[in-house]
């Protein structure tokens, strides 16, 4: 494979860094379901359609609630994090294999900061040189591609020399497109079925793993 002149590596963080068998996603989605009931005054039923929506056309829930509703995202991240991560355990065979990568380590999430330290904490994860969450994108979520462009300008990274490590097939596209390496991890698992699939096949899946830890050690 070819990753001997990468310096940069970029790691999503849910679904990526840990099992989804964690389902923490499952309880952030019916935290984001409530959340749109009580702001909109909808039924579940409306509420999920209306996320469905949002997912397709802005990329995030929150993306939507703040286009179309002007929804305060502050408020929104904490509610809708407040979960439980007691199912999440330490992986120091995950956190060898990123420690032993040549270079710099990101974290580029659509969560805010301060969840993906909580993640990071709960896994033994805290070897990474920079977090970049929602909140330090301006609020635009992957796969917009400002998103993408705040985090290269601001860590003077050289797509060239960078790889992209995400489950969400879509969110792979910019980075190819900046002539990243890519890395599907495991298959896309936010959002809708069909649409997720669409993008699990085409030029900017370069790579794909089921199991980070090993493919890690494998570039060595």
């Amino acid at each position: 494979m070819d990753f001997k002149d990468v310096s940069v590596w970029i790691f999503d963080l849910d679904n990526t860094l840990y099992d989804p068998s964690a389902a923490l996603f499952a309880q952030i989605e019916r935290r984001m379901t409530d959340y749109v009931v009580r702001q909109l005054g909808v039924t579940a039923d409306q509420a999920a359609r209306l996320r469905d929506d949002y997912w397709r056309h802005h990329g995030t829930t929150l993306a939507g609630l703040m286009a179309e509703h002007g929804i305060e995202p502050g408020p929104y991240l904490a509610d809708v994090h407040d979960i439980d991560m007691s199912v999440l355990t330490p992986d120091p065979a995950l956190a060898a294999a990123i420690r032993a990568l040549p270079g710099r380590k990101i974290i580029h999430t659509n969560a805010d900061s301060a969840y993906a330290n909580r993640v990071l904490d709960r896994r033994g994860l805290n070897i990474f040189d920079a977090i970049w969450g929602v909140e330090e994108v301006d609020f635009h979520p992957k796969p917009d591609a400002r998103a993408y462009a705040r985090v290269i300008e601001a860590e003077a990274i050289d797509p060239a020399r960078a790889a992209f490590f995400e489950d969400d097939p879509r969110n792979l596209i910019v980075p190819h497109d900046l002539g990243m390496r890519t890395v599907l991890v495991g298959i896309g698992r936010h959002g809708p079925d069909e649409l997720t699939t669409d993008h699990e096949h085409g030029p900017h899946v370069q790579h794909r793993t089921d199991d980070l830890a090993a493919f890690l050690r494998g570039l060595a």
